[in-house]
């Protein structure tokens, strides 16, 4: 029966030159049908071998399409002697050729891969991806049989039908992606390799069952079981951490110093949860479109293979890199864009995340506040000026629209919480500590939890605001250290997410450029025609803080309201705070810097109102 299967997958696969070959004859049929009525003379050119070379082309483009650049950091042979030892034993396990290169990625994912030609039909260069946080997550055992199985993929014990259709199934599924969506012929072959692959998927289903079978034979049933079952717990553990921990410091303009090193420390923080996220059923329903048979039905066929004695090995996988922490740094260092993000170690790393986030909501408070009584130097000091001056409920009550004004005090409260905490890291008398089993925390010198919610509870009231005064001034926390950024400074920290040439604004042609913090327009932007390659020069000759230090820099922040009357080209009316109008307006001779770059500044705009 897998016989039968592999078989047929290599049929279909076969379809693919029958498929390319029927679009050439077709085109061929076509132009010298099409040419009997176009006239063939002097400065006439015949369609007819125009429109066959776009179908040949196409086809063959499509066919030939390569799987790019290996990704990932390669570890050769005397940088990771006993991983490479460990791969050629378990390649012999799985009766297949080991693999000539060992690349290191950070995703949480083991996959063999050849650069196989001919879509699959001729076997090529075979390249092992082993996943970083694999190496801190699973013990050797665990890492042997996801190795394995990946290695079993491409076994000589399967029937040489049966590996075609592996290689022909891994090929096609980047045809499918790659195909060039105006090419024609590509868009034909993608369509036939959508019916290749729901044929193709029932074979795929038993040769990951006899992958699992395989990886047993390495590493028992129990590390099998356990590796299976841990993946889609560590995929979503490693979610978690990326946009818990690394994103919020990423987007504020930082980097820590060992993203894979931060994970361990998670992973070691939080055994507790993650023993119970294994604790749950696995998926036991499958659909006849899944490559894979149900988590459940696999766990179930690997108990019921044949144990093969051998002595456990429980040691974490990264003693199989001698250097396990220079390793992921290195991969950092070459797979993830740090751009102009200040790299920072871990402790530091969570303090200015933490710190800039706070500074930026104290920002939006103080901004609010200094609109509504129109002073221009704002901080804490002059905040509880107001408070006694029982006129924090018109100061403050834009924040929270539709709450009456004599409410707006109380809910004050955690903001003024906020601006306490700020006022005493920039005091120097509190810091940040990194926890990775929860959120960081602020203590203060004692080592324990800063009171800024006591604190705040009397701030905002004119009757004990001068208690609130005192507390600060034993703490000794300087009110006026909490104090709002100048707007330009925002832009520190900003990325160039779009651009649209020659845009006029408010009837004056600029370029625009859009940062993830605001609008940047410059004025006398050039002639019509080469604007996308002047943005691009721009872009790439200086920072985004550079640009918005030279030219109008406008913040999201300071926008309330925004009309868009037409998409295409971009109509947008922009109300600021003291009822200031800028209008923008796209032409239809206005170049973009990227596709997306319309949709990204319409994106963008809404989101700053939302």
């Amino acid at each position: 029966m897998a016989a039968l299967r592999a078989g047929m997958s290599v049929l279909m696969l076969a379809g693919f030159y029958i498929v390319a070959l029927v679009q050439v004859a077709a085109g061929i049929v076509f132009s010298a049908w099409l040419s009997t009525f176009v006239p063939v003379g002097a400065g006439v050119i015949s369609v007819f071998p125009v429109l066959v070379g776009i179908v040949v082309v196409g086809a063959l483009k499509a066919l030939r399409t390569g799987p790019g650049a290996p990704k990932g950091l390669s570890i050769g042979p005397d940088q990771a002697p006993e991983l490479w030892r460990t791969v050629h034993e378990l390649a012999h396990v799985a009766d297949s050729r080991a693999p000539k290169e060992i690349r290191l990625v950070p995703q949480v994912k083991a996959a063999a891969f050849e650069e196989a030609r001919l879509l699959g039909l001729v076997g090529g260069r075979r390249i092992l991806y082993i996943g970083l946080p694999l190496l801190h997550a699973f013990t050797v055992d665990q890492l042997r049989a996801v190795l394995t199985h990946e290695l079993a993929h491409y076994s000589r014990s399967s029937t040489p039908l049966a590996m075609i259709a592996y290689r022909g199934r891994r090929t096609t599924r980047g045809t499918i992606g790659r195909a060039w969506r105006y090419n024609v012929a590509g868009r034909v072959l993608k369509g036939y390799a959508r019916l290749y692959l729901l044929v193709d998927n029932a074979a795929s289903r038993r040769q990951e069952l006899e992958a699992d079978r395989a990886a047993v034979r390495a590493a028992g049933r129990a590390a099998a079981a356990i590796a299976l079952g841990d993946l889609p717990v560590l995929d979503a553990a490693w979610g978690f951490y990326y946009k818990q921990y690394v994103e919020p410091g990423w987007k504020s303009g930082f980097a820590p110093d060992d993203i894979f090193g931060g994970f361990a420390e998670l992973l070691a923080a939080r055994k507790h949860e993650l023993a119970g996220m294994r604790g749950q059923e696995p998926p036991g329903e499958g659909s006849p479109w899944d490559t894979h048979p149900p988590v459940a039905e696999r766990i179930r066929e690997i108990g019921a293979a044949a144990e093969v004695p051998r002595p456990p090995d429980g040691r974490q996988a990264g003693v199989l890199l001698p250097d396990l922490r220079g390793a992921g740094r290195a991969v950092q260092d070459r797979m993830l864009d740090v751009g102009e993000r200040q790299v920072l170690p871990w402790e530091y790393f969570t303090a200015a995340t933490a710190t800039t986030t706070m500074q930026r909501d104290a920002d939006e408070a103080f901004h609010a506040i200094g609109r509504a009584t129109g002073a221009n130097r704002l901080s804490l000091a002059v905040l509880l000026d107001i408070v006694e001056a029982k006129r924090l409920g018109a100061a403050a009550e834009s924040l929270f629209p539709g709450a009456p004004r004599h409410e707006v005090p109380q809910r004050f409260t955690d903001t003024m919480a906020m601006l306490v905490a700020l006022a005493a890291i920039r005091s120097n008398v509190a810091y940040w500590q990194l926890s990775w089993s929860g959120p960081a925390r602020l203590l203060g010198r004692d080592g324990q939890p800063l009171p800024s919610a006591e604190i705040a509870a009397r701030a905002v009231s004119p009757q004990t605001v001068g208690e609130a005064r005192a507390w600060l001034a034993h703490l000794g926390i300087d009110p006026r250290g909490a104090a709002p950024v100048e707007l330009r400074g925002r832009a520190s920290v900003a990325g160039v997410i779009a651009g649209i040439a020659n845009v006029k604004v408010d009837g004056v042609e600029h370029d625009l450029v859009v940062l993830d913090k605001g609008l940047v327009f410059i004025s006398n932007p050039g002639k019509p025609g080469k604007g996308k390659a002047r943005l691009r020069a721009l872009v790439g000759s200086t920072s985004a803080n550079e640009i918005a230090k030279q030219h109008r820099y406008l913040a999201y922040e300071e926008i309330t309201s925004v009309a868009i009357t037409k998409n295409v080209p971009l109509r947008a009316d922009l109300t600021l705070h003291g009822g200031q109008k800028v209008a923008v307006r796209e032409g239809w001779i206005s170049e973009l810097i990227a596709k997306n770059s319309r949709d990204v500044l319409t994106g963008a705009l809404r989101q700053a109102t939302a």
